[in-house]
């Protein structure tokens, strides 16, 4: 099967759970014998790295920060136009390229497929977002021949807003051999004699750091020697350094800034628990990953997450600092389960990539 996979960003030219989807999920059809090309949005370059073929056209525009590459749109019409793919996988609504995706198969025999990472954005209102699903994002889930979702609950909300396309949900995945409970922990990680708070992710508004490290804070009254860990880098990075000042809280809490993806089950193991405060998510991978290698979990109380942590964590909604700082105390002190439990059985990688593979074969051997 010949796949262009259309992805606005790629790891590791661009860190995060969806950047590093495309890429595994790319490298690992690859070594099933497919011929896969992923287009995305970077510096002007062709290379083969992993088993695939990667294809970069910069953007010409970047309207609220949303890259939209001529270059991507021109290769993707060229391609449905010539029929050397037998399929087109884009990735995220959330992207004008998806956007283009959806425009260049329109004329064309071309399947389309389109990945939902999560709903909504996390930088963009939410009410200007719902208005963006409602029409242009309808419409791009409406062409496709199948959108895929992470979760029962998302499927929900797309057909809420109108979708009508063929839904197949497969969960996102994790290497559950490579996070585990057992192994090194990294080194990076502070020598401090109390418990670990990990945070991963993007310093961006909508992961909501500044809850962690108010969270920590008050965690502090009860236990002194708690300790922040924020793994991950993005815009807030300064910001949230000088609020760590001002808390006076710098010699408990460690900035880490991005570490490679290879590093990250060391990191997991050496942490007692994870938060993750955000204000949206889709199934996040960190969650997954904390999960798999033993770290309980707290988190804000979306559908599509707060399910996953029952009985190995606990869900607080979104925005309560108070709340998300006793579910940690709670945590620390232990869970029903072993969180290992929780996904190790449900959400493999390779059943993730087999699922997805067969949907795809399907449609191709459709339009055949």
């Amino acid at each position: 099967m010949r796949i262009l996979r259309v992805a606005q960003k790629l790891y590791p030219d661009v860190t995060g759970g969806g950047p590093y989807h495309v890429h595994a999920m790319s490298r690992d059809q690859a070594a099933m014998g497919h011929d896969v090309t992923v287009l995305t949005v970077g510096p002007h370059s062709e290379e083969t790295r992993d088993g695939y073929r990667i294809v970069r056209r910069p953007a010409s525009a970047s309207p609220l920060g949303n890259d939209l590459s001529t270059g991507v749109g021109r290769i993707l019409v060229d391609a449905v136009r010539s029929g050397q793919y037998d399929v087109v996988h884009a990735h995220s609504h959330l992207y004008f390229s998806t956007n283009l995706a959806a425009l260049a198969t329109r004329f064309s025999d071309v399947p389309l497929a389109v990945t939902n990472h999560g709903l909504y954005s996390q930088t963009a209102p939410e009410m200007v977002f719902d208005a963006y699903l409602r029409t242009l994002g309808r419409w791009t889930f409406n062409r496709a021949s199948v959108a895929f979702c992470y979760t029962e609950t998302d499927r929900n909300r797309l057909r809420e807003i109108g979708v009508t396309a063929p839904i197949e949900v497969v969960h996102n995945g994790i290497d559950t051999t490579r996070f585990t409970p057992n192994g090194s922990v990294s080194e990076r990680l502070p020598a401090v004699e109390g418990p670990i708070v990990l945070f991963v992710g993007r310093l961006v508004e909508g992961k909501h750091p500044r809850d962690a490290i108010a969270v920590v804070d008050q965690l502090r009254a009860n236990i002194p020697n708690a300790h922040l860990v924020v793994c991950g880098d993005g815009p807030l990075r300064t910001d949230l350094e000088k609020l760590v000042a001002s808390r006076g809280m710098t010699g408990s809490v460690t900035f880490l800034g991005h570490v490679a993806y290879d590093e990250m089950p060391a990191v997991y193991r050496g942490a007692d628990a994870l938060v993750l405060p955000s204000r949206a998510e889709g199934l996040p991978r960190t969650v997954l990953e904390a999960l798999a290698s033993g770290v309980p979990a707290v988190v804000s109380d979306l559908e599509h997450v707060a399910p996953i942590v029952d009985g190995v964590g606990q869900s607080v909604p979104v925005g309560d600092r108070r709340g998300f700082t006793e579910a940690l105390e709670t945590v620390l002190q232990g869970t029903e389960r072993q969180p290992r439990e929780a996904i190790v059985d449900t959400h493999d990688w390779s059943d993730t990539v087999a699922r997805t593979t067969t949907a795809l074969e399907r449609i191709a051997d459709y339009k055949r």
